[in-house]
């Protein structure tokens, strides 16, 4: 079986995400927000979901890149007539003391040798395929008609070719800027230009301003543009991906929409944030955070929309033909009806940057008896609780080691955080809860197997319990560590380095690809037990598992190293940049501020 790799790039401004695949189509572009209706939707359906297609009349090839250190995409054609290049971006700049990042898709194209005839098809919808929009012609534009707001291409192609679909001959730069709701009321190309030149500056700039080590640094740097753009700087969440609905194997039936905010994912993105030094995304993403918290429930729900919203209802659009004909394209996602206990830990671990690094202000922490006590009632509300665990079983409740560990690492937080306050009360409460959350990871081991099973009473496996030895429950340096990860190995990992999250049956049947976190969570592991010449062989190993882009996807099945799964997963790039920082701080590596 051929290797199978997602053909896009994506763009972004931290409004929106789009892909760009190597056909030069924008295939996937929802409007107005991250979890809104897709405007171009080709991904799931080719028929039914629309086409921004930017493509010659003869045979072509594609070569696809980034500018270096941006999210700016360029798509070379060539062809026998002649080639060209298409730039994509998102526009993102600092104005009026503030950041712009309009609801706009800038394409410029440029001829670089010949004259190529070329054909533009702009062809939005709406309502996930199920509307056309109207057309109406103006005099350098097209304005499309049908959804909330009316969407307009601006250009500078005569709009006769646009609107019948006709070939051209490109014989000087053309530009064509897409807007949702604000039509562009300005000069077209010294626009375009101007925004293309402050867009390449800001995204230079943000990563002059971050802190990467000297290790594999192409790698870190794209994962680290790819996470910033998940984020929805309008509210702070960050998504796990901007798609839905990719198979996590063909015909598996596991399509789950990933544009909405996962709790569980809080400690590695705010640790992956906090590695590079961007404070800023930290505190905006916490600030999400702390509006879900004093939404007056006690129990936190495993995922919420970019907004915060509660309810994720999961429905079915069976006129969609899915990803290469997978069904079925789900909107929404149940997991929010679930019971996921670790995630109160998740928060108050991810709180504790902020009362143990002095470059946070904590006289700005007037809250802070009332976060912690918060929390830790939502943690003795739930410690013995049964729940559907990290990976949101739908029919599987147990008393899961995961769970109880970063609980326990919650309380663990909190008790420092106590002591920096000066507050005997929620240490006590904080140490207490503590002892009970061991407890129960205690009752997940196995001492004839010498492994820290995935729940209690349970005989399997799950790579989740590496975090075992990452949190510091286990002291790397004990040989109980050291046997937790060999038998880990033993039944988990595949000869290529991959990890299977678990090799039993879920809801769903067994799994049949191996999920792309847990594998840098090993390279993390291996590290943290001084096995750090295997640790480096199997980080290497893993980067042959991007696309041409350097993008990860959530799957990857072993056998051929085929990308399955949303895409990119941003949970994937974090588990990068982390496993990448691990080994860097263990090698001495310097790091570049």
């Amino acid at each position: 079986m051929e290797r199978h790799t997602y053909q896009t790039g994506i763009i972004g401004n931290c409004a929106f995400l789009a892909h760009i695949n190597r056909d030069t189509n924008v295939n996937w572009l929802c409007w107005p927000r991250m979890d809104s209706s897709f405007v171009f939707g080709g991904l799931l359906d080719k028929k039914k979901g629309g086409e921004f297609s930017i493509l010659p009349e003869a045979h072509y090839e594609s070569h696809q890149y980034y500018l270096e250190n941006t999210n700016v995409l360029c798509t070379e054609i060539t062809t026998t007539e002649g080639s060209y290049r298409i730039t994509d971006f998102a526009p993102r700049f600092l104005q009026f003391e503030r950041f712009f990042k309009p609801l706009m898709l800038i394409r410029k194209i440029e001829p670089i040798e010949g004259s190529p005839r070329i054909r533009v098809k702009c062809e939005p919808v709406c309502d996930y395929g199920a509307e056309k929009l109207r057309r109406l012609r103006g005099s350098s534009h097209i304005e499309f008609g049908g959804c909330d707001e009316n969407i307009r291409l601006t250009t500078n192609i005569a709009v006769s070719y646009l609107f019948d679909n006709e070939y051209f001959v490109l014989n000087d730069t053309r530009y064509l800027i897409l807007t949702y709701g604000h039509p562009l009321e300005a000069p077209l190309v010294s626009t375009g230009e101007r925004f293309l030149r402050e867009t390449i500056t800001y995204w230079r700039t943000w990563i002059k301003h971050s802190s990467i080590a000297n290790y594999f640094q192409p790698y870190v740097i794209r994962a680290a543009l790819t996470l910033k753009i998940h984020q929805y700087e309008d509210t702070g969440a960050i998504i796990a991906a901007s798609t839905t609905s990719l198979p996590e194997f063909p015909e598996s039936g596991r399509n789950w929409d990933y544009r909405y905010c996962w709790m569980r994912d809080t400690y590695y993105v705010i640790t992956a944030l906090n590695h590079i030094g961007h404070f800023e995304e930290m505190e905006r993403y916490f600030g999400y955070i702390t509006d879900i918290s004093f939404s007056g429930d006690f129990r936190y729900q495993p995922l919420y929309g970019i907004t915060g919203q509660k309810t994720l209802s999961e429905t079915i659009l069976p006129h969609l033909d899915g990803y290469l004909d997978n069904k079925p394209v789900r909107i929404g996602n149940q997991a929010y009806e679930h019971i996921q206990n670790d995630i109160y830990g998740q928060v108050l671990i991810s709180m504790l940057p902020l009362y143990t690094d002095h470059r946070f202000i904590f006289s700005e922490r007037k809250d802070s008896d009332r976060w912690i006590e918060l929390l830790l009632k939502k943690i003795e509300k739930t410690i013995d609780e049964k729940d559907a665990g990290i990976w949101e079983f739908r029919n599987m409740a147990n008393i899961h080691c995961y769970t109880n560990l970063f609980q326990w690492a919650g309380c663990a937080a909190a008790e420092k955080m106590a002591k920096t306050i000066g507050n005997e009360t929620l240490l006590k409460k904080a140490l207490e809860l503590k002892d009970r959350a061991a407890a129960h990871i205690e009752s997940c081991y196995d001492p004839v197997r010498k492994v820290y099973t995935n729940a209690a009473g349970s005989q399997h496996l799950d790579a989740s319990t590496l975090q075992l030895i990452m949190m510091n429950y286990l002291d790397p340096a004990s040989e109980r560590a050291r046997d937790h990860l060999a038998a880990l190995e033993k039944e988990l990992k595949t000869p290529e380095g991959l990890f299977y999250r678990y090799r039993h049956s879920d809801d769903f049947g067994k799994p049949k690809t191996t999920f792309l976190v847990c594998a840098f969570w090993y390279v993390e592991a291996l590290a943290c037990v001084g096995r750090l010449d295997d640790a480096q062989r199997e980080f290497g190993k893993l980067l042959q598992y991007s696309n041409h882009l350097l993008l990860f996807s959530e799957d990857v099945e072993s056998e051929n190293g085929s990308q399955w799964g949303n895409f990119p997963q941003a949970y994937s790039h974090v588990g990068l940049m982390n496993a990448a920082y691990r080994i860097a701080m263990k090698l001495d590596v310097p790091i570049f501020l």
